[in-house]
């Protein structure tokens, strides 16, 4: 190996172990996750293999490793589903096998019901296990000798289940419980990131004029691309408030009284509609290009586009400013930056109305469909209002946040 590769190798090395030290990091998460979950396994096996010499003790592991889940609260609701979902797929099996026997019509019936069962809308998820716990139960049942060993033999299944998720759920409670509370700020950075960084590549663009067709073209598929990650930051939010639900540890119990999430689950959905405007926008500025033959022949190549395009550069500009500081949304310093952003609310709003004005000058028409000045004042003002509503949310939470009413 050559000293850059080692050189590389040992920096990917070093960087994974930064990673690992900050408590936030996703790779930490993760080894713990690793480590609780060996754990949990490893506990079950020895008490359904040593202690109770069970004929299969991997249903005891295997139930615990289900079992520890991102979230305490998903730990205990989801052993609950589980067990019950194991709990009628043997019961499906011992009723119809005790009564019929242990021949392939058996089989197709107790197939037949254990799959109905599993449709069950209470066993959520784990659903499927019903069927998964009636195939084990019915391969156990027909290797038994006799009646008494193939009830033995399907309580034993139950009872290991019943332990491993037992297990299960006391590492995830009992070791490094995991919180989540700071999942609602990174979804919330992540789409203000995203508003951020497309409209900082449209400004300079409109700026300099009108856009060619494939730079318009190019915004409107990112903006429209942006399903994913509004999914993903609305289920980080769901996780946050999840994560102090049962959660016994001593910051969850401390918060859990005066913890809110209204506020951020406001200015996510704040962001989501301005995604929409965005995307509005991008939508607008590129449909100009399906007529430009018949627009120059009517008023003439860019006639009072560009010093348009120049105020709604600046505009832009305002609201990339104003995301920047939501992009880097911190509980801790919340009452600085709801400041900043009612300061930048301010100036985005006289951007705006200097927009308006350059239309007026120029005797724009904002009703002619086949010009853009109508759409772009119209998403340029829900914009401002967003972003004035966003401060406003933020700007409160913050002064609760000093009488003990803290936002996260």
């Amino acid at each position: 190996m050559s000293d850059t590769a080692a050189r590389e190798k040992w920096e990917r090395v070093a960087d994974w172990g930064r990673r690992l030290r900050r408590p936030e990091s996703s790779a930490r998460r993760s080894l713990l996750l690793i480590l609780k979950s060996a754990l949990a396994a490893t506990v079950s096996w020895f008490v359904s293999y040593e202690l109770m010499n069970a004929t299969s003790p991997a249903f005891a592991p295997f139930s615990a490793v289900l079992m520890v889940q991102v979230t305490v609260y998903q730990s205990v609701v989801q052993s609950l589903r589980y067990v019950g979902a194991v709990a009628a797929g043997v019961a499906v099996q011992a009723v119809l096998g005790l009564s019929a026997g242990p021949d392939l019509v058996t089989f197709a019936l107790v197939a037949l019901v254990a799959l109905v069962i599993s449709r069950w809308r209470l066993l959520g998820a784990q659903g499927s296990q019903v069927a998964t716990a009636a195939f084990f139960a019915f391969a156990t049942y027909t290797g038994a000798s006799s009646d008494t060993d193939q009830v033995k033999e399907l309580g034993q299944i139950v009872l290991l289940v019943v332990i491993g998720s037992a297990v299960g759920v006391g590492v995830n409670v009992l070791i490094a419980p995991p919180l989540r509370y700071r999942s609602a700020e990174w979804g919330i950075r992540a789409l203000a990131q995203e508003i951020h960084d497309l409209l900082d590549t449209m400004a300079p663009e409109l700026g300099e004029g009108a856009p060619d067709a494939d730079t318009t073209q190019g915004w409107r598929d990112r903006a429209d691309r942006t399903g994913t990650l509004i999914s993903q930051s609305r289920e980080g939010l769901r996780t946050a408030r999840e994560s102090l639900r049962l959660n016994p540890h001593p910051w969850a119990r401390r918060r859990r009284g005066t913890l809110t999430f209204e506020a951020y689950d406001r200015t996510m959905e704040a962001l989501v509609r301005m995604i929409s405007q965005v995307t509005a926008i991008t939508r607008s500025l590129d449909l100009q290009h399906q007529d430009e033959k018949q627009q120059e022949e009517e008023s003439g190549p860019d006639r009072d586009y560009a010093p348009f395009l120049r105020a709604y550069a600046t505009f832009l500009s305002s609201v990339v400013d104003f995301t920047e500081v939501l992009a880097t949304l911190d509980e801790d310093h919340l009452r600085d930056q709801a400041g900043r952003l009612d300061e930048a609310a301010d100036g985005l709003e006289r951007c705006r109305r200097e927009v308006v004005r350059t239309t007026e000058d120029r005797g724009l028409s904002l009703t002619d469909p086949t010009e853009p000045y109508g759409v772009l004042v119209v998403e340029a003002t829900r914009l401002s209002e967003e972003c004035r509503y966003t401060a406003g949310v933020l700007g409160n939470s913050a002064e609760n946040g000093s009488s003990g009413s803290r936002t996260a």
